[in-house]
């Protein structure tokens, strides 16, 4: 959402920003939602309106082949776990897809395009200011000059709807794998009643995981807090989740936005 109202308030020149970068971790990957938003609604916009909006994906450098995100997890022989798992003492694991999959491919399409530590990339992240603890600890790479424009305009994520909504587009559903970790409980329990052949594939992600776990001889790892098997700490047909903290389901970098 706060991504898009950036791309209406470049076109409304408010902010100046010519292009927009759309890093894709996988059509078998994202929300389908967004993969959707951006081809029906996003491009045709950026494209009538004069601003480039252009998809990055993951290119192994060696080989040329596109990886996504849901083969990595999956590939045979594949022991990393490259997404934010909780682990069985409940504590979150290490991650690395945000880095991998959005700010690596992102940097390298800036770099081709020319940027340089001499000569860097003024990068604007769609963070808007109810979020604004998301911006702190930023690594900034040579070749970037990170600038938060949503801040600087004092906008919130009820702005930005606003925003959006006035340009005539409608309101984008919010960036994320499908499958993502950090989802919120309603999150999930949204997904397993309106989307449940996701919600089905979620659960074999977390079922395959397990399964080199244990051939490895290690302990189980969950996409919830719970402790427990998505099937189990989502129940089919119940309403009444439990209650979870404030933080949680927020990823900190702001790179998973459109």
């Amino acid at each position: 959402m706060q991504s898009t109202a950036l791309l209406v308030l470049a076109v409304q020149k408010r902010i100046d920003f010519p292009l927009f970068v759309f890093s894709n971790v996988g059509d078998d990957s994202e929300n389908p939602g967004t993969i959707r938003y951006v081809e029906e609604h996003a491009k045709p916009y950026a494209a009538e309106h004069g601003i480039e909006l252009v998809e990055v994906r993951r290119v192994m450098q060696r080989t040329g082949e596109e990886r996504t995100l849901m083969q990595d997890l999956t590939r045979p022989g594949s022991r990393s776990l490259k997404i934010p798992v909780r682990m069985s003492n409940g504590a979150p694991g290490t991650r690395s897809c945000t880095v991998t999959y959005k700010i690596e491919q992102v940097a390298r399409e800036l770099k081709r395009r020319g940027a340089t530590p001499e000569n860097p990339a003024v990068v604007g992240i769609g963070i808007s200011v109810d979020e604004i603890q998301r911006a702190n600890n930023r690594t900034v790479e040579p070749h970037e000059q990170i600038v938060y424009p949503l801040l600087d305009l004092g906008l919130r994520r009820v702005d930005c709807m606003r925003v959006i909504r006035d340009a005539g587009l409608p309101v984008p559903p919010k960036s994320s794998c499908f499958f993502c970790p950090f989802h919120r409980p309603e999150t999930w329990h949204d997904q397993r009643r309106n989307e449940p052949e996701l919600f089905e594939k979620s659960c074999q992600l977390e079922e395959h995981l397990n399964r080199v776990r244990d051939e490895l001889g290690k302990d189980h790892v969950y996409l919830t807090r719970f402790n427990k098997p998505l099937r189990q700490a989502i129940p089919d047909g119940v309403d009444l989740l439990p209650m979870f903290d404030e933080a949680d389901g927020l990823c900190d970098s702001g790179w998973c936005m459109t």
